[in-house]
């Protein structure tokens, strides 16, 4: 930020954020920054890992 006094002021308020909050944002910038092409491909690629994660590693019988 540019003003510094407004900064220190939101963080006396609101505290500092935690160290995932900013990692968060970190990650989200960096996205953003993809083309639309690849954004999908980040999206996929998560929805992919998350559905093989779903499923039970060994059968169930």
């Amino acid at each position: 930020m540019k003003n510094l006094n407004f900064a220190a002021e939101l963080q006396l308020k609101l505290g500092a954020p935690a160290s995932g909050t900013i990692e968060s944002l970190r990650l989200l910038r960096a996205f953003l920054k993809l083309a639309p092409r690849q954004r999908f491909e980040v999206i996929k690629l998560v929805e992919d890992l998350a559905s093989e994660e779903a499923l039970p590693e060994h059968p169930l019988s």
